[in-house]
């Protein structure tokens, strides 16, 4: 019954625009292609403690797990992936993907440093006529909570470049954001797995919040 209220809500949002599914929930991405899609296992907990303790969410504690093919994807406003190597989506799994996303769904990709040439090319299966544009120091997830008036934060440094963060926008919804030389996730995890200073895991979960809160909400 569940999925069928979440398809039905979706059809909706399809019909009339009337936003993201109202069910506060977070799910991880598991695809294909030899990828760890599991890396940062504490990651997304975390961020969801952070969520639920501090921009007044009441996400489920413990995210779901769900694949690029299923009808699943649609219990879910708000998607997660991560990883450091190949990416594969089958033409099936992008055709689901982008309706998903057309539909009222996000997608949140974080490279975790190694995933950017495989995955730019798997974003274009799902969006062939789209490009990511990068989104502005002023945009609005740098400011929706918490304030970053330089834009995505750093987290981790690997090759000395910029953090950017790049969106794909249907019509004027922003359905996917890929953030890339940040490593939010590693921001994300426990802090024995990285030893981070709590001041830079406090900016990537301020970021995720950012994040969470703005698809939420629009």
């Amino acid at each position: 019954m569940r999925k069928l209220v979440c398809l039905f809500s979706f059809s909706i949002t399809l019909l009339f625009g009337t936003g993201n599914l109202s069910a506060q929930e977070i799910a991880l991405l598991h695809y294909g292609g030899g990828g760890d899609w599991y890396a940062n296992p504490t990651s997304l907990p975390n961020l969801i403690k952070f969520c639920n303790q501090n921009i007044d969410t009441a996400i489920q504690e413990k995210p779901e797990t769900v694949t690029p093919g299923s009808v699943d994807l649609f219990d879910y406003p708000f998607v997660h992936m991560t990883g450091h190597g190949n990416v594969y989506f089958s033409p099936e799994e992008a055709e689901n993907l982008r309706k998903y996303l057309i539909s009222g769904g996000f997608l949140h990709i974080d490279d975790n440093y190694g995933m950017d040439q495989y995955i730019r090319k798997e974003i274009v299966k799902i969006f062939p006529n789209k490009e990511l544009k990068e989104l502005p120091a002023n945009h609005p997830i740098f400011n929706y909570f918490y304030k970053f008036p330089q834009g995505l934060p750093k987290i981790h440094e690997h090759d000395g470049l910029p953090p950017q963060a790049f969106g794909i926008y249907v019509e004027d919804r922003l359905v996917l954001v890929y953030t890339y030389e940040t490593d939010l996730g590693d921001g994300w995890e426990n802090p024995e797995v990285h030893n981070d200073p709590p001041e830079v895991r406090l900016k990537a979960l301020q970021m995720g919040a950012n994040l969470v809160k703005y698809v939420f909400e629009n």
